[in-house]
């Protein structure tokens, strides 16, 4: 059984994607062609208290949207990667130039673009709706759904654990 509270502990930079995890995984479309999507505030909250304790949020998405982009200079985070699609090689490259080791990197995702990061970094987790559950086994699996707080849950154990 993983402990944890051991690999939470000494997280200092916490990655994340963001549709299906910080969002439902939909997307919304207006009459006029302007896409829409729905973030938890509890979320946001979770960055802003991880932030405070001096702990990296990154956020590395594949879509190339400026709705993540408005929605993480709202909440302030400064690691802002979209259309990225070589999430390890970007997460490597944080790690780095925080001084940060990989086992004290934690990354939460939903999908097959992120199975290369989940294996590598010290503490992995998936939104509790994640289609890959079968695929990959983290360290954790969010009881919230993506767009229902899923980051939340894993920011509240990597809060409460140090």
């Amino acid at each position: 059984m993983v402990d944890l509270t051991a690999k939470a502990k000494k997280i200092k930079l916490i990655g994340t994607d963001i549709d299906g995890v910080w969002t439902d995984a939909r997307m919304y479309v207006t009459p006029e062609g302007e896409w829409m999507k729905a973030f938890s505030t509890y979320d946001g909250m979770a960055t802003a208290m991880l932030k405070k304790r001096g702990i990296i949020v990154a956020i590395l998405t594949g879509e190339n949207s400026d709705i993540v982009i408005a929605r993480a200079e709202k909440l302030n985070i400064d690691e802002v990667y979209v259309d990225e699609h070589e999430k390890l090689k970007r997460l490597t490259y944080l790690s780095k130039k925080y001084e940060i080791s990989m086992d004290e990197v934690a990354y939460i995702g939903d999908d097959i673009n992120d199975l290369e990061v989940l294996k590598a970094v010290g503490f992995s987790a998936l939104a509790g709706n994640s289609p890959i559950q079968d695929q990959f086994t983290p360290d954790y699996i969010t009881t919230r759904h993506g767009g229902n707080g899923a980051f939340r849950e894993f920011a509240d154990i990597i809060l409460n654990a140090q």
